[in-house]
């Protein structure tokens, strides 16, 4: 008979009930555990997708490339009225104008080309109308100059019945005014014909220029003054002033600018003059200049909404810009910009956007080319009919054309054309915007004025938050680096136990609080008492070094008092000393040196430019609160490494700080690393700190006396303001983008690059 085997005490009780439960249910924690991370970690993957495709989504309109759809054809409507001279098309698209040379105005509807109103304008017996001109375009004036020397203004005005409640429609009542009279006004006493002409009404004072068939160039002003008896406005007359200029050249086309101090007369030899009308009675050639080759021809020419910029047309297809631009003796000078020459043909017509950059041309074998002067970009080109295309316009909102050929029939077009103003150039490199002497990166989203032209460029605002991080990055890393390796290696356990946590929970203060401190307190602080900050970054190491170089010779009995690990404390009476004394000497080392103001001498006396917000306090604010990030996780990196390590290096003779530098470090560096480049995605992703302690300027100057803008902190400032779907909207959403693939860039790398470094010194 066999013996029976004993069963182990220690299996019976793991075969207990009790204990096969709460192994089962610790079982079952662990994978509820590995379930739960998995699920988290896959849900945090999801999220950023969606994240970037959501930004992706928004910039992606950006993107796309413009498009026109023909909506209607037909004859030009009332062609027993006369040749067109001029067409428009009012704010919502349904009607067109149409303004003959036998003085009508017929007004008509754009979906079917039916005529609505047929108006006569009053012109003399007697008289033909021999020239036209359109003033601003948000005016609605036209002109018409007469055989007799004299002009007629009227105004295409659009009201607005809301009386058709039933179909809840607006009926919209075409009508002609004459906003100066129906009376001709008088240009040449001499009654010769006007073959040029433009004018511009404003609110105090209307101009009329004109080219006479003696070639004289005509200028009349005319004020606008207020009744003491009912405070209406009038047109004086009596009191009208005049200036007279007799030219040499033919003149083919006559533009003023809508401020009434320039005029600019192309003739045909292809040049330009600029004529200076700031005193009316005495007008001044500035400049005369040739804007085309030799051989060609000026074939059409109109100013750039704003009425900054010229837009001529010649003969060969060609498109250029030109603006006054300040020269080094301080004269404003014609200058080119840019140029487009995407169409081969001679340009015909040039239609203007009203409220961007960008303008229509139509060539001589019925193409179309739009263009936008400040993205430099040709975005399509459509050929509309075989025949040469004689009037085109464009509708207020710029998404509807008209277009006129010579065989007189109307076309109507849909644009869809929504951000003509974007592109690489615009984005990210020098635009040479209107009324600079040169190119540059400026961003420039908004202004009062109407004629403001978008500046969308992101490189400021890239180099501000590069110019932040840059400085965050210099006080932050050394100091948590460094006190990190103290406190982890060298430090006593007491007094780590007290530190760390103390740094840690800096991380728990919010940055608007610092934000706010930095700009209200530190600014002035630190403007007030310049020297002396400078002074405390030259005294503060040479004080350290100092007194660890005198407790080296302070007898043992004495240094024995201290504990190991406990030193530090006592270099807080060093530091505070060294800090009140840098400040002390601070008003005396300014008065001494700096005149008493180091700002003001920086400017005077160096040339640079001094902000009270500036990079110097974004470093220290951004650098405190991304110290405790960096401390923290480099701490633990430190603190982690395997003790046998030191221990066998120390054994083997190695000082604690060469055991220092070539094991613990090394062995921690991935940590470190990681700690570093977690700290640096804080310090780019920052807003309220910089929105709060710089000047929040988009400028590129890497001066430290100088604020600067970032990417989040723009988007915080201008995305409440910014129209929905706009073109400003999205560019936003843009830069957002941007942040996005940088900081996941950034992220990507530092995974890369520790996970080298821990195969390398994994052997340690």
């Amino acid at each position: 008979m066999e013996p029976t085997k004993k069963t182990s005490p220690v299996i019976t009780a793991l075969n207990q009930p009790a204990t096969i439960r709460r192994r089962k249910w610790r079982i079952f924690k662990d994978k509820l555990a590995a379930h739960s991370m998995t699920v988290g970690g896959i849900s945090v993957i999801i999220a950023i997708c969606l994240i970037f495709f959501y930004l992706l989504y928004i910039v992606y309109p950006l993107l796309m490339t413009p498009n026109m759809d023909k909506q209607h054809q037909y004859t030009t409507p009332k062609l027993e009225a006369g040749e067109t001279f001029h067409l428009a098309i009012e704010e919502k698209n349904r009607i067109g104008v149409r303004f003959t040379k036998q003085a009508h105005a017929i007004f008509f509807d754009l979906n079917d080309g039916k005529t609505i109103t047929d108006y006569q304008i009053n012109i003399p017996v007697g008289t033909n109308i021999t020239s036209f001109a359109v003033a601003d375009l948000a005016t609605d004036v036209i002109g018409f100059g007469l055989s007799d020397g004299s002009v007629v203004i009227v105004k295409h005005v659009y009201d607005l019945d809301y009386s058709e409640f039933e179909t809840q429609d607006v009926r919209i009542i075409p009508r002609i005014e004459y906003p100066l009279g129906e009376e001709p006004i008088v240009i040449d006493e001499q009654a010769q014909a006007l073959i040029q002409l433009d004018i511009q009404l404003g609110e105090e004072n209307n101009i009329i220029t004109a080219i006479t068939a003696d070639n004289h160039l005509k200028i009349k002003s005319l004020a606008m003054e207020t009744s003491f008896l009912d405070d209406t406005t009038f047109v004086n007359f009596d009191d009208a002033e005049t200036g007279e200029l007799l030219l040499q050249a033919t003149i083919t086309h006559i533009l003023l600018d809508k401020e009434q101090r320039t005029i600019f007369l192309a003739d045909e030899e292809g040049q330009i003059s600029y004529i200076d009308i700031n005193d009316i009675t005495e007008p001044t050639i500035m400049q005369r200049l040739r804007v085309v080759e030799i051989g060609q021809e000026i074939t059409a020419i109109e100013f750039l909404t704003g009425d900054i910029s010229l837009l001529i047309g010649d003969s060969e297809g060609r498109i250029s810009q030109w603006f006054l631009v300040r020269d080094d003796n301080n004269n404003n000078v014609l200058t080119k910009i840019r140029q487009f020459h995407q169409q081969r043909f001679p340009i015909t017509s040039i239609a203007i956007e009203e409220r961007r950059k960008g303008f229509v041309a139509a060539d001589n074998i019925g193409q179309v080319g739009f263009y936008h002067t400040t993205s430099h970009r040709n975005l399509m080109l459509e050929a509309l009919t075989e025949s040469p295309l004689t009037h085109i316009t464009i509708s207020p909102r710029a998404d509807v054309l008209i277009a006129e050929d010579k065989q007189h029939n109307l076309q109507v077009w849909h644009i869809n054309n929504e951000h003509p103003e974007v592109s690489w150039a615009s984005l990210w490199g020098k635009v040479w915007y209107e009324s600079y002497q040169e190119p540059a990166y400026i961003w420039q989203s908004s202004s009062a004025s109407n004629d403001f032209e978008p500046k969308f460029s992101l490189t400021p605002l890239a180099f501000g938050t590069l110019k932040a991080a840059f400085y965050a990055m210099l006080i932050a890393v050394p100091l948590s680096i460094l006190g990190a390796i103290y406190t982890a290696y060298f430090m006593a356990p007491k007094m780590r136990s007290m530190v760390k946590p103390t740094i840690e929970i800096m991380a728990a203060l919010p940055t608007v609080i610092l934000g706010f401190l930095a700009g209200l307190w530190l600014a002035p602080v630190l403007e007030s008492n310049m020297p002396g900050m400078f002074l405390l970054i030259f005294l503060l190491p040479i004080g350290v070094l100092m007194f660890a170089y005198i407790w080296r010779y302070v007898p043992a009995k004495i240094r024995h008092y201290i504990p190991a690990g406990w030193e530090a404390t006592l270099l807080i009476p060093i530091i505070l000393f060294v800090s009140w004394l840098s400040f002390t000497l601070s008003s005396p080392l300014e008065l001494l040196i700096f005149n008493g103001n180091m700002p003001q001498w920086l400017t005077s006396e160096l040339g640079i430019s001094f902000d009270q917000r500036n990079a110097i306090i974004v470093g220290v604010a951004m650098g405190l609160a991304v110290i405790p990030n960096i401390f923290s996780i480099a701490e633990d990196a430190v603190f982690s490494v395997p003790k046998h390590l030191t221990m066998g290096s120390l054994a083997l003779g190695a000082t604690p700080w060469q055991t220092m530098v070539r094991v613990v470090i090394l062995t921690a560096s991935p940590g470190i690393f990681s700690a570093v480049m977690i700290g640096m995605g804080r310090a780019v992703g920052e807003t309220m700190i910089v929105l709060m302690a710089t000047g929040n300027t988009p400028i590129m100057d890497f001066n430290i006396f100088q604020g600067l803008r970032t990417l989040a902190a723009n988007i915080a400032v201008e995305i409440p303001e910014s129209e929905v779907a706009s073109t400003h909207f999205r560019i936003l959403f843009l830069s957002a983008l941007v942040l996005f693939i940088f900081t996941f860039f950034l992220n990507t790398l530092a995974e890369i690059v520790r996970h080298r470094l821990r195969r390398k010194y994994s052997s340690l």
